[in-house]
């Protein structure tokens, strides 16, 4: 374990670091850049697909148990579509979340050729990770799943199959709204149903026979609770975490901040980029279908970490 002194001159020499990286690896940045993020880690993808199952299941009760045998026409329209659209707006933070390079440093990074090139003085300490073999910046983190250092990674998150770091920490925060707000707009309108169908005597709420409605809406409001509270909280959590500039591995090990913090308002711009528009929350903003494809087509190590 290093004494705090150690600690303190690695963390002063990483911001000469970071005055150096952006010049001196800009081509391995740039590399990075144009290769598609997926970590291949089993129970990641497992956790991946079933948030995507959940929340189909969702849509389906949804649409199928409670709205199409409405007939309140209006009723149906107006909360299918609003469903709907949570819903897509909901998995395509997923997806950003998932597919983003959270922030890696380039792996093995830390060679005699990269080092000549910082041109440090006699007597300066960086520091270098000794499990992908490169020069962590100032709070970077390694991932024992991504099997990389993150930029300000605040956790890996197996529900996203990432980390959550400097670049897709805005995707997450978008996540975690969408589905606390689709879960809320459930949970609504599971009581709306039920006292419909109480009311009707379970006659005609439903296509389906009033066993298979009652275990299809106690599932779906058990879902949409479990998911509501949790991604409350986690929203929570971020947003906070973000408005005091610290990660949530900097607050568990109590770090004392070392570099100038962006609190509140500046913090929020920082992470979601300028003034607070519709931008802000919309998981689609600076999405390039081709950009993409052409990742795709070069594959490259990042798409298997």
């Amino acid at each position: 374990m290093q004494s705090p002194g150690h600690r303190f001159r690695d963390v002063e020499h990483h911001l000469l670091l970071a005055e150096n990286d952006s010049n001196d690896s800009s081509s391995s940045e740039a590399d990075m850049a144009e290769r598609v993020w997926f970590i291949r880690d089993g129970c990641g993808m497992v956790c991946a697909i079933m948030t995507w199952l959940l929340v189909v299941y969702a849509d389906l009760v949804v649409t199928f148990v409670m709205l199409l045998p409405s007939k309140d026409f209006w009723y149906s329209v107006i909360n299918g579509i609003l469903f709907n659209c949570l819903a897509v707006l909901a998995l395509s933070s997923h997806l950003r979340t998932m597919l983003t390079d959270p922030g890696a440093v380039p792996k093995g990074n830390a060679t005699k050729e990269y080092m000549d090139n910082l041109q440090l003085k006699p007597g300066e300490v960086i520091y270098k990770c000794p499990k992908c073999r490169s020069i962590k910046p100032e709070r970077a983190h390694h991932c024992s799943i991504c099997k990389r250092c993150i930029r300000k990674m605040d956790h890996h998150c197996p529900w996203v199959n990432n980390c959550v770091g400097e670049k897709n920490q805005r995707f997450f925060v978008l996540f975690t709204m969408y589905i606390a707000l689709i879960s809320a707009h459930a949970l609504i309108l599971c009581g709306f149903q039920f006292f419909s169908c109480v009311q009707g005597q379970w006659t005609e709420c439903s296509d389906f026979s009033p066993p298979v409605t009652v275990i299809l809406m106690i599932i779906l409001f058990l879902e949409g609770f479990l998911f509501l509270t949790f991604t409350a909280v986690m929203f929570g959590t971020q947003i906070q975490s973000i408005c005091n500039d610290e990660t949530e591995i900097e607050r568990l090990k109590s770090e004392k901040p070392t570099w100038e913090r962006r609190l509140r308002w500046e913090g929020m711009k920082s992470v979601f980029g300028g003034q607070p528009s519709l931008l802000w929350i919309n998981p689609f903003a600076g999405f390039q279908i081709r950009r993409l494809l052409q990742r795709a087509k070069k594959g490259g190590p990042e798409f298997s970490v």
